[in-house]
């Protein structure tokens, strides 16, 4: 069973940064699209970014600049790099991961990160 398990997450100043990371079970990562999603109190769960197998990569408008994604292959394990945090960036972050041309298929359990002003 596909098994996706994120870290990183935690209290942070307005201005700082984080790193996450996802380490993925049962899956042909290499071959897997990979994102992560976020989701705040009160709102739907949105798409923050993704990578491919192929290396092309996606950002919401509201992170670019700011957050990169990137994947180790070898280790599989995807990261997403936060820089510049704002208060508007707290929500929980979903690690996630897709069969080329499918659906959203597996998620992680979350991992909470909150940003002080």
């Amino acid at each position: 069973q596909v098994q996706l398990v994120e870290s990183g997450g935690g209290l942070v100043q307005a201005g700082g940064s984080l790193r996450l990371s996802c380490a993925a079970s049962y899956v042909s990562f290499s071959f897997a699209e990979m994102g992560w999603y976020r989701q705040a109190p009160g709102k739907e769960r949105e798409l923050v970014a993704s990578a491919s197998s192929g290396g092309s990569t996606y950002y919401a408008d509201s992170v670019k600049g700011r957050f990169t994604i990137s994947r180790d292959n070898a280790k599989n394990t995807l990261y997403l790099q936060m820089n510049s945090l704002k208060p508007e960036d707290t929500a929980l972050y979903y690690c996630t991961a897709r069969r080329p041309g499918m659906t959203w298929g597996y998620w992680g359990q979350g991992t909470q990160v909150t940003v002080s002003s």
